[in-house]
């Protein structure tokens, strides 16, 4: 199975890359370039749309991470497989884990200023009509 993954891994690649030098190579056969993507506004209308959206996927991370050791995901279950990996000896076990503790625990305050964030973006959007006043998305 494992070399399965790894062929399927190089057929996804071979093939993306055929695609990507087949696009490229018919803008370069007739001597246009392909035109840069580039943004025309700032995306407030859609990002307008999708705050009700962002903020339920805050919550529930905040949720997931501040509950108890019972709730995978939780800092308190990861501290708590930390606490078994330094008793039980596996140092090396134990030293992964609080490398993945102490990011998770950075989480927190992270998702709690985006929740803030997305507080004064939801009160322009009520005040901006949504975002259609002068962007395009």
């Amino acid at each position: 199975m494992h070399a399965r993954h790894h062929r399927r891994t190089l057929l996804v690649g071979l093939a993306t890359a055929a695609l990507l030098a087949a696009g490229t190579g018919a803008a370069v056969a007739d001597g246009t370039p392909a035109p840069a993507a580039t943004p025309t506004g700032d995306g407030a209308r859609a990002l307008c749309k999708r705050v009700p959206r962002i903020d339920r996927r805050i919550d529930r991370a905040l949720q997931r991470l501040n509950a108890g050791a019972d709730e995978r995901g939780s800092v308190a279950r990861l501290q708590r497989r930390l606490d078994n990996a330094k008793a039980a000896g596996h140092d090396e076990v134990a030293t992964y884990l609080q490398d993945r503790l102490t990011f998770r625990k950075s989480l927190v305050p992270t998702l709690e200023q985006r929740k803030q964030d997305l507080a004064d973006v939801r009160t322009w959007c009520q005040d901006n009509a949504e975002g259609a006043a002068g962007s395009a998305s």
